[in-house]
């Protein structure tokens, strides 16, 4: 079976172009308020809220990434037709790793410790723990593995979009098995690529800690942010009259299955998972980067994460008929985004204040300090946290469309597209 890539409701046509100009403005033009906020002197709080921003859109990106990798692991036939909306979306890893540049810049000049604090030599060296992490943990060797981090992400999502977008003109069964064949080392490069990413540009931010867990829950947050993206996504391309006979309902409610059980009960296990372990283990090198996150403001974000990123949507997307109506769908899916970039602000802006916690007698007079704002634990939001959000991700939406808008918006000769038209949930 194949489908007729010139169809019109297969291609955007002029709502391509117009949506990537409107969401290339909206994204430069915060890019520039957050520059301007911030009186153009690269602050502590704007290279923060830089690193939130490039961690949101990387993250629905690599979580595309996996989407379009693990179809072909398992050579899925539900997901041919929603397939390349996700090429879409990971095809952003082609221009992602531009955005990392001021980042690394910022290492290479000495000032990285306005970010990292193991970029502070003098810290590193001046404690025995962190000083065992040199070896690890400095400019050189942490730039290298970044450069390689990105460099895999973009071959891999420039590799599985040309083989798409090849096989529709043409119809070549064999780039299916190609793509089959390279899925599987792809799948180990990416998980290893996205952990150390995780690790490096994340829990690296608080250098002593470490949590052997920690990779796997962002890949749960990368799961989240994807899969109530792509949903979003489909249902805009549905509501201007695309793809109505390839985005089924029983895509819908797969994808909807998809993210109660990455999104929402994987996430939570493994967030339960990691918070349990080092809270029976009790120790202070491990139990300090939780901290910060209970007291102060930061505990209400933290009850906003175990209620509205696991509680709600566990009670709205249990059962079967909320994942198959598109207008309750999308309101779940808009809602996950929103808990993912929560999510993503409560990794990112925590800090540890590392004097206080050694010298504090018991855990009520932390909380009383914070209580009384006389521990530092990193709150502060501030109006460049959302202008960078939203720089980041009107870019991101604006490479997606820029990639939708050079293809069918479904694959027209993959050899098991007639069995994701023919999909059926039972």
């Amino acid at each position: 079976m194949s489908l007729d890539g010139n169809r019109s409701d297969l291609r955007l046509g002029g709502l391509g172009p117009a949506v990537v100009v409107v969401a290339a403005i909206v994204g430069i033009g915060a890019a520039i308020a957050t520059l301007v906020i911030d009186g153009m002197a690269c602050s502590a709080t704007f290279w923060k809220s830089y690193l939130l921003a490039f961690m949101a859109a990387s993250g629905i990106a690599l979580g595309a990434l996996f989407f379009v990798m693990l179809q072909h692991v398992t050579k899925a036939g539900w997901s041919v037709t929603v397939r390349r909306p996700a090429e879409a979306i990971a095809g952003n890893l082609q221009w992602l790793w531009v955005l990392f540049i001021p980042i690394l810049i910022l290492v290479w000049t000495g000032r990285g410790a306005i970010l990292f604090e193991w970029c502070d030599l003098d810290y590193m060296h001046s404690d025995h723990v962190l000083s065992g992490k040199l070896g690890y943990l400095n400019a050189t060797f942490w730039s290298i593995r970044s450069i390689v981090y990105l460099a895999s992400w973009a071959l891999l999502a420039a590799f599985y979009r040309r083989q798409s977008l090849a096989q529709d003109r043409d119809g070549d069964y064999r780039r299916t098995m190609t793509m089959q064949w390279w899925a599987p080392i792809g799948i180990i490069v990416y998980a290893i690529t996205q952990t150390f990413a995780s690790i490096d540009w994340v829990m690296a931010l608080q250098p002593k800690w470490f949590s052997t867990m920690f990779g796997v829950y962002w890949f749960a947050v990368c799961c989240t942010g994807f899969y109530a993206s792509i949903i979003l996504l489909l249902i805009f391309l549905r509501s201007t009259g695309r793809g109505a006979d390839v985005f089924t309902r029983e895509h819908f409610h797969d994808l909807g299955k998809l993210l109660f059980a990455f999104g929402v009960v994987f996430w939570a296990y493994i967030g339960y998972s990691q918070y349990m372990l080092i809270w029976y283990a009790n120790i202070p090198i491990e139990t300090a980067w939780f901290a910060p996150r209970q007291l102060g403001p930061w505990t209400w974000v933290s009850w906003l994460l175990i209620l509205g990123h696991f509680g709600l949507p566990f009670v709205l997307l249990v059962t079967r008929w909320t994942k198959r109506w598109r207008g309750t769908l999308g309101l779940i899916a808009a809602w996950m985004v929103l808990m993912f970039l929560v999510d993503v602000y409560w990794l990112v802006m925590p800090t540890v204040p590392e004097a206080a916690l050694m010298h504090a007698t018991s855990w009520d007079q932390l909380a009383q300090q914070a209580a009384q704002g006389t521990l530092p634990l990193g709150w502060n939001p501030s109006i460049l946290n959302l202008t960078a959000l939203v720089g980041a991700l009107g870019l991101l939406v604006a490479g997606t469309f820029f990639f939708l808008g050079r293809a069918a918006l479904s694959p027209t000769h993959d050899p098991r597209l007639s069995d994701a038209m023919a999909f059926e949930n039972y």
